[in-house]
């Protein structure tokens, strides 16, 4: 069987590329980068869909740091933005943490009947193909999360890299529009990106911390990540190719 790989974009997709599919959730600015950075530094990180799920996993866990926005706005009674930068500055306190984004933690949630669900960024895109092609999985879609129904330019980016690795490893491109997203941004560099929207926002909300924070922290992981049991954790730590438990991770052992 032909080996085939697949770009999409936005939350919902990644109800079309559940059972039989690898899938790779793609979020440069902000969540999967944050996601990432949590669990590299030896946190757990829980992501949710939504902020009643929020709530309800930091009740189960017992403490938790609560991480993220909605809508661009940090909810009342979270400790730090979806932010990657204050992830690494936020060493006061080992609790895990309960992520929520607008669009990234929604995709991986989504994502969470994949037979497996890699979370990746520009830290450890390399990584993650490698993984993949160990995998040996057949069907891969790479998606990236959008942000107002729009496949911003960082995602972009980050999803063809990660493809053109995966088709010089033999994978085949099982639509046009992801031969011409690979053609697309090949040899970009990483400031390719910085006319995105989502580049925009971070520039207007004084949030370029974060921008400086994934510009200077390409492919510097050598770690997949993947989702399991609604935790995203080292791929060597989690079952190879396992499928993910749903409902946001809500039974989690602590």
């Amino acid at each position: 069987m032909t080996k085939t790989v697949t770009i999409d974009y936005l939350p919902e997709s990644a109800l079309r590329y559940q059972a039989g599919y690898a899938a790779v959730a793609i979020d440069v600015i902000r969540a999967t980068t944050t996601a990432v950075t949590a669990v590299a530094t030896s946190r757990r990180c829980f992501p949710v869909p939504d902020l009643e799920s929020a709530h309800r996993m930091a009740s189960v866990l017992g403490c938790a740091l609560l991480a993220g926005e909605k809508d661009g706005e940090i909810p009342e009674g979270f400790d730090i933005d979806n932010s990657p930068a204050e992830m690494v500055a936020c060493n006061h306190t080992s609790d895990p943490v309960v992520l929520l984004s607008s669009s990234g933690t929604r995709l991986i949630c989504n994502g969470s009947q994949c037979d497996a669900l890699y979370v990746a960024c520009l830290r450890n895109y390399s990584a993650t193909v490698r993984r993949l092609v160990d995998s040996s999985c057949e069907r891969i879609a790479v998606l990236g999360a959008g942000s107002r129904d729009e496949f911003r330019e960082e995602d972009q980016m980050a999803c063809a890299w990660i493809t053109e690795q995966l088709l010089d490893e033999g994978y085949e491109p099982a639509t046009t529009s992801t031969r011409n997203l690979v053609r697309r941004w090949s040899g970009a560099k990483p400031t390719d990106f910085l006319h995105s929207r989502s580049v925009s926002f971070l520039r207007r909300t004084n949030k370029l911390h974060d921008l400086d924070f994934v510009l200077e922290h390409i492919d510097d992981l050598d770690t997949a990540y993947v989702l399991s049991c609604g935790e995203i954790v080292r791929a060597s730590k989690a079952p190879f190719l396992a499928p993910a438990e749903s409902d946001a991770g809500l039974e989690v052992a602590v």
